[in-house]
């Protein structure tokens, strides 16, 4: 009975999720759903595809819950690295569809960089807390679509060390996106 008492809201949720218990699955729908849908938006700048990606984004969490692990980080970070990769694959393949349509009808007017602008969000005031090298490495995989591995052969460096490089700025930039998350849920509310 003491472990229960000493666990967060979070991880009981979490707990109750994994039973297959869709009340809760609604909750953290109704507790989450904004600030990801925001950040949905932010990346592909359209309402519609947005409203798309994130029911397709909590149809992944609910089938994927169980392999959350609350020791490797938030679950707020879990689910809005689901969103943001299921957001740049969709960019992805938008920009691929575009492209050959581009290059039938010989426009080259459309960009093809999967490049985010961090300024658009606000994420560059947080990013400069950083050390340069950590920075990078974001930038590269959070930012550009840069997979651990590209990235390493891109900045020519072990794959170790963008491991470590990145993981260390994950935690780094946790609190202070926790601040941020918590003043837009009060906001909200």
């Amino acid at each position: 009975m003491v472990e229960s008492t000493t666990k967060t809201s979070n991880q009981l949720l979490i707990e109750k999720i994994k039973t297959g218990d869709t009340e809760s699955f609604s909750t953290l729908y109704d507790k989450y759903s904004g600030a990801l849908y925001g950040l949905i938006l932010k990346i592909v700048k359209q309402e519609d595809l947005a409203q798309d990606i994130l029911q397709e984004c909590f149809v992944k969490i609910w089938e994927k819950i169980d392999t959350y692990e609350i020791g490797k980080g938030s679950l707020f970070t879990w689910m809005l690295n689901i969103c943001r990769n299921k957001s740049i694959d969709s960019l992805r393949k938008t920009q691929r569809t575009t492209k050959g349509n581009d290059t039938m009808k010989n426009d080259l007017s459309r960009p093809t960089s999967l490049e985010i602008n961090p300024d658009i969000i606000g994420l560059r005031d947080i990013l400069s807390n950083l050390s340069e090298e950590k920075r990078i490495i974001i930038e590269y995989l959070y930012f550009k679509g840069y997979t651990q591995k590209e990235t390493s052969e891109e900045l020519n460096i072990p794959l170790g060390t963008v491991k470590t490089r990145s993981r260390t700025a994950i935690l780094e930039l946790k609190d202070y996106f926790t601040l941020i998350l918590a003043s837009w849920i009060s906001s909200n509310i």
